[in-house]
């Protein structure tokens, strides 16, 4: 995993608005979501909202530290709304 490549494209991601983030929000969420990264540390909350989004067919991936990537204290699940940036997350993700 490139992790200082991965943090610039959620940053990105960030600035631009194309980050959901936080669980409740995410659950709420009507729109495409095209990746989920999640902590590896996360709760059962969390976790149970994982599945929901999985069983929707939404690609997710477990981190750790996931705060430290998005510079955001106690952040444990964000979904990416971007068809191409989630790509090559998921390409930097998988190698």
């Amino acid at each position: 995993m490139e992790s200082e490549k991965i943090k610039g494209y959620l940053n990105i991601s960030r600035k631009a608005g194309y980050l959901i983030i936080g669980g409740e929000t995410l659950a709420n969420y009507k729109k495409k979501l095209y990746l989920i990264l999640y902590d590896r540390n996360a709760g059962n909350n969390t976790i149970k909202i994982v599945a929901k989004l999985q069983e929707k067919n939404i690609k997710c991936y477990e981190i750790e530290g996931l705060s430290q990537l998005i510079s955001i204290p106690n952040c444990k699940i964000f979904g990416i709304k971007n068809k191409n940036i989630s790509e090559i997350i998921e390409s930097l993700l998988n190698k």
